[in-house]
């Protein structure tokens, strides 16, 4: 797999963190835990319970020994924000990131969580408003 970074980019390999000067493409040779920059959050960025559900993953692949706490941990979190927003189109791709997780497919999890984030900030601005009211 050929991953093409910019300069001061970043990119987390089975728990290391790699930064680059230059411009570069590397090339991984066997099967790797990776991240781009772009994909991680920071732990003060995950204010928000999808953001929060999303970290928990994102240390999954970051941190595998910590990968039994931190599936368990997920499962937990991901059933009571379901059960939080009873029903609808967050709680249904929450189902799907949670098969996704079970299947061990936790980057594609990531993604469906990503995809969410404009979804559950909708419905805060929602919420929100009607408290105001």
């Amino acid at each position: 797999m050929l991953l093409k970074l910019r300069a001061g980019e970043k990119l987390y390999i089975n728990g290391a963190v790699i930064k680059v000067e230059r411009k570069a493409t590397i090339e991984l040779l066997n099967d790797a835990t990776f991240l781009l920059e772009a994909h991680v959050i920071q732990p003060e960025d995950a204010n928000t319970p999808l953001r929060q559900l999303y970290f928990v993953l994102q240390t999954q692949l970051m941190e595998r020994e910590a990968s039994s706490r931190t599936l368990r941990l997920f499962g937990e979190m991901s059933a009571a924000t379901r059960e939080a927003l009873g029903g609808g189109l967050v709680a249904d791709g929450l189902i799907g990131a949670d098969a996704l997780v079970e299947a061990g497919r936790i980057f594609e999890a990531m993604k469906t969580l990503r995809g969410l984030f404009a979804l559950e900030a909708e419905l805060m601005k929602d919420k929100t408003s009607a408290n105001a009211a």
